[in-house]
């Protein structure tokens, strides 16, 4: 569906070198710190701006052999843009007619009034939730085959997100070609959503995991001093000091819990999994 490989955008203080790739039937999340190359990795595939080196494949094709057709086929919501604020819900409702063939123009209709978003407000007197919630709407109701999404539910409440995250699974469940990448800062609503993740920092992608390996095998080890110097270390990939001790990150989680009675084990969150492959220290 969407390939990156050795994609490379220079900036000055960054550069961006990202290999991954999105398949088809799948979520794939994106995350990683502020400033890792999130949002450039997206307007790449965008091409928003330009690379300098790699190649990006859409469809099975280069991104330059990209047809008009392929590019509708793309849907997008990112974080620093959105519809101008003079316009009213009536009013983007015709422009996504006019613009796109196959356009549902009922299920939008009937979205947005469960969301709230009716009358003849302009988008500038929406609440931030407000604009997210019309954004991830007309994404969804476009005739396309994959979503890029930046941030999609920042500025919602916990009820708008899950209907919003409801709204990307149905899309999803329609139909098993489609694709969805993804980021938030939200790690619940990945952790729900997303079938695989890529964890990028500084510009280059550090790891790429199954996120139902990730809630199943990996965990947090809290070990006392004389506990640390004891355990297996064939298992641990990272730790990361704190004033009270040390949390260690592992992939086999249920070993450590079964092997060592004493130890505190917990399960990973993303969260948990950012931040030790991130901050600590490889073992």
């Amino acid at each position: 569906m969407l390939k990156l490989t050795g994609v490379r955008k220079n900036y000055p203080g960054f550069t961006l070198d990202c290999t991954m790739e999105v398949e088809s039937g799948r979520i794939t999340g994106l995350i990683g710190p502020n400033g890792a190359g999130k949002t450039t990795v997206f307007k790449a595939v965008l091409g928003l701006i330009g690379t300098d080196g790699g190649a990006i494949e859409l469809f099975g094709r280069g991104a330059g052999e990209a047809t008009a057709e392929d590019r509708l086929m793309i849907g997008a919501v990112l974080a620093e843009s959105g519809f101008s604020g003079y316009l009213t819900v009536g009013d983007v409702l015709r422009i996504l007619r006019a613009f796109y063939p196959g356009f549902r123009e009922d299920f939008f209709r009937e979205k947005c009034e469960a969301f709230g978003l009716t009358g003849n407000k302009p988008i500038r007197d929406f609440s931030t939730g407000m604009k997210a919630k019309l954004k991830v709407l007309a994404a969804v109701s476009r005739p396309s085959r994959l979503l890029i999404l930046d941030e999609p539910t920042a500025g919602l409440d916990v009820l708008a997100r899950d209907r919003t995250l409801d709204l990307l699974r149905d899309y999803m469940a329609e139909d098993e070609e489609r694709a969805i990448l993804i980021s938030s800062h939200i790690s619940n609503d990945l952790e729900s959503l997303c079938d695989d993740f890529y964890l990028i920092s500084d510009g280059r992608i550090v790891c790429h995991e199954e996120t139902d390996r990730l809630l199943s095998d990996y965990g947090i080890l809290k070990p006392d001093g004389p506990a640390l110097e004891t355990l297996d270390r064939r298992y641990l990939l990272r730790a990361l000091k704190e004033a009270h001790g040390c949390r260690l990150l592992t992939d086999q989680r249920r070993y450590y819990a079964e092997n060592y009675p004493g130890l505190v084990v917990e399960k990973a969150s993303m969260d948990d999994y950012l931040t030790l492959m991130l901050k600590g220290e490889a073992i």
